[in-house]
């Protein structure tokens, strides 16, 4: 039985293009008299049109710097410029006040603001355990999970804060009327030695050498230490003493830290974050 002869077919594909090829060929070598085709010329008309105004504005070279107004934010001045995919947060303790905190500040405020009248009581209530710090976006989360893994199997402790003192931020731009902690000092420590080392690890800012831990209750724009030290210090300290159960009132559980994020959006620890706005953080 004698084998079939293979035959081999050609695409009807390239014998269309190996036709097309020489048609082609053909007509780059003819010219426009002998017969062949003339080449094919340009349509496009060789005037442009103008391109809108509109469509050139609508992607700017350079984008334009945010509005930095004081005026809107209480007369609070940035310590850093504000740049775009910066977060600035720094870590913190809540504070949880009792139900009789409130009449605290009551007898506070209005007798500090006999000295200074432009003190303003804080919103929330605090206790930094860092500076603040600018994050790009993209860490935002491996930095919120290098803190979990340090300080969450910290066991809470209790602390009093009950000295009061009067502080200023580094450019001397606010001040704050604040309570200082009297006890668990030596805890807060601890817990900013393990948030120092994830700050390390991110090459940012490390806590101050020497802490002093407080809850801030008001603030005002400027230095104002002249005003508040001395006899309103004494005065205000005074206040605290005497009030009823104050160092009961005072006493108050160190619950897991969290991150402080922009436009107040709270990082908490325990769970997972979402990043907030640009902005200076808080106090």
């Amino acid at each position: 039985m004698s084998a079939a002869p293979l035959v081999g077919y050609s695409s009807s594909g390239s014998e269309d293009e190996d036709e097309a090829e020489a048609e082609v060929e053909a007509g780059d070598q003819a010219g426009p008299g002998a017969g062949g085709r003339p080449r094919l010329q340009s349509a496009l008309p060789s005037q442009r049109w103008p391109v809108p105004d509109s469509v050139l504005h609508m992607f700017p070279g350079s984008e334009e710097a945010p509005e930095d107004d004081s005026a809107k934010h209480g007369g609070r001045v940035r310590t850093f410029p504000h740049e775009r995919g910066n977060w600035a947060t720094h870590v913190y303790v809540p504070y949880e006040a009792g139900e009789e905190f409130p009449d605290l500040l009551d007898a506070l405020l209005p007798h500090a603001q006999t000295y200074v009248p432009r003190l303003v009581r804080m919103e929330a209530f605090h206790l930094s355990l860092s500076q603040s710090v600018v994050l790009r976006h993209h860490w935002i989360l491996p930095f919120v999970q290098a803190l979990k893994e340090r300080v969450a199997a910290r066991p809470k402790f209790c602390f009093i804060a009950d000295r009061v003192k009067i502080y200023t931020n580094e450019e001397k731009t606010r001040t704050f009327v604040g309570l200082e902690v009297t006890s668990g000092h030596a805890q807060f420590l601890d817990l900013v030695s393990e948030i120092d080392r994830v700050m390390e690890e991110f090459d940012l800012t490390t806590f101050y050498k020497d802490p002093s831990f407080h809850i801030s209750l008001a603030w005002c724009v400027g230095d104002a230490r002249l005003q508040l030290e001395g006899q309103c210090l004494r005065e205000l300290q005074e206040i605290v003493d005497a009030f009823e159960d104050s160092e009961l009132l005072l006493r108050a559980h160190a619950e897991q830290p969290g991150a402080w994020g922009d436009s107040g959006r709270c990082f908490t620890l325990a769970s997972p974050v979402a990043p907030g706005q640009a902005s200076n953080a808080r106090p």
